[in-house]
């Protein structure tokens, strides 16, 4: 009797390894499971073995043993040193053309030395981005997975048999590109999820604050909301929070939570990286440094001690004025949104450009429909700009979203003035503005930035009037000459 074996393995059985491990029983793999805890093997055994074919291993040379070959195996523990680890343990025990999976939030600059290192011993190495958490890892999350083209020639029936469906029945998941390219994405996502979440936080507080509604109602207006253009995920769960009563005080559950939002890094890896392209992501640099600013405890805590001056956010307004006020804050909502999401899809395709990856924006936002946290109705608008080849440079110039952004302006305009005014702050909504005037402008004053570097670092600069690169020589009595440099 031949011994059945595996076709897929997964190493780390904590939440999210264990809800995979489910997820690929459930629809029809033969699943390895091994963890270094030996209880966590047996548990998930014990409580969910009926849900498919499992081959629980307790010790790593008995779970590789169990897999067919080409070997094939997801690592699913703590980013880091833990999975360098298992990573190398893996591979002084595989063979050339077995597969290993990284399926944890790592650096996309890890992953691609990784993958360099593991090909010279003729192991497929991918990094794989999961979107969606625990219930997604366990009932459909989307997946970016990068690495050799050749590993996906297995990987896709398998991936595609677990990962989320969008409304058009389509698999959320597609094979990014080379070595880093869906670790990159991955990280992008991210990103783009902490300035979501920073636009819609800021939407909360300008109605709390600046209009003096309680959660519950800001909770109904969310819900309304997500019945527009601005359905997603985050949304939804937004009114879900804001319903929702503790049941020890009988307070909103919003006020008994610390108002200090952590961060693990993938968003801040988004910022550096944009950095470095260099591409502007300002809606999640803010967003990413208003979570700092929510962590500086001594200085906010010093400066209500000395009850820093500024306006009372919280005006008298009639129902009309009121009304009208979160139309506006919709529509601004929406409009920076918009901006993000642009801000974000620039990053991936000059991170492609950068590391010779081919990465399709429309397959990227189309995997992104279910699944993901940052999943909405309007990433079908973004698949279908990208898919139509109407988009040269930005997301922002293909008509429909033009047209948004266009007539969503003034409401947009208003939001900010008025956040700036009653002293609430708005660094996500603001910055999103700013990008797009200064997107808008005939002229920028980086010209007098330019100047400034010519005269005190001889940095040089361009002319409007003719090609070149030129320096001035700055005098002290006033007598300038023009140098042409090159």
């Amino acid at each position: 009797m031949t011994e059945e074996k595996a076709n897929i393995g997964v190493v780390g059985l904590a939440a999210m390894g264990a809800a995979l491990s489910r997820n690929l029983a459930r629809n029809g793999n033969t699943v390895a499971v091994f963890n270094r805890s030996s209880w966590r093997t047996d548990e998930l055994i014990k409580e969910h073995g009926e849900e498919g074919k499992f081959i629980p291993a307790h010790t790593l040379e008995e779970f590789v043993n169990s897999l067919e070959k080409p070997r094939t195996v997801i690592i699913m523990v703590k980013a880091g040193a833990p999975t360098e680890a298992f990573i190398q343990k893996l591979a002084d025990l595989f063979e050339p053309g077995d597969i290993i999976i990284d399926g944890g939030n790592t650096y996309f600059k890890d992953t691609m030395r990784r993958e360099k290192e593991m090909a010279e011993r003729g192991i497929h190495f991918v990094g794989c981005g999961i979107s969606g958490g625990e219930q997604g890892a366990l009932l459909g999350p989307s997946m970016m997975p990068g690495g050799p083209e050749e590993s996906w020639k297995k990987l896709g029936p398998i991936f595609e048999s677990i990962a989320a469906k969008a409304e058009d029945g389509s698999p959320c998941v597609t094979h990014i590109g080379e070595n880093g390219a869906g670790h990159f994405v991955k990280m992008v996502h991210n990103g783009i999820e902490y300035a979501d979440m920073q636009l819609i936080a800021e939407s909360y507080d300008l109605l709390r604050r600046g209009l003096g509604l309680s959660p519950a109602e800001i909770a109904d207006i969310f819900d309304e909301w997500n019945k527009t253009e601005l359905n997603s995920y985050l949304i939804e769960i937004t009114a879900e929070v804001l319903h929702h009563v503790d049941e020890k005080t009988g307070k909103p559950f919003i006020d008994i939570i610390k108002d200090q939002a952590q961060m693990k890094g993938t968003g801040t890896w988004t910022v550096q990286t944009a950095l470095d392209l260099p591409v502007p992501v300002s809606a999640i640099a803010e967003a990413v440094f208003a979570r700092g600013l929510s962590e500086r405890v001594e200085q906010r805590e010093e400066a209500q001690k000395n009850i820093l001056a500024g306006p009372t956010p919280h005006v008298e307004l009639s129902d009309e004025e009121k009304k009208a006020f979160i139309e506006d804050v919709r529509h601004a909502l929406y409009a920076s949104k918009i901006i993000a999401y642009a801000q974000g899809f620039d990053e991936i395709s000059e991170g492609a450009r950068q590391y010779n990856w081919t990465i399709d924006l429309g397959a990227v936002a189309r995997i992104w429909r279910a699944g993901c946290i940052i999943r909405a109705q309007f990433l079908n608008r973004i698949s279908d700009a990208y898919d139509s080849g109407e988009i040269t440079s930005s997301l922002v110039f293909n008509p429909y979203f033009k047209k948004s952004l266009e007539e969503a302006q003034n409401s947009w305009r208003n939001v900010v003035a008025k956040a700036a005014l009653g002293g609430i702050p708005v660094p996500a909504f603001s910055s999103c503005l700013s990008y797009y005037d200064a997107l808008r402008s005939d002229r920028l004053p980086a010209a007098l930035i330019q100047g400034q570097r010519d005269l005190f670092g001889a940095h040089t600069y361009g002319r409007v009037d003719k090609p070149g690169v030129f320096h001035t020589l700055w005098a002290e009595d006033g007598q300038h000459e023009v140098e042409e440099t090159r």
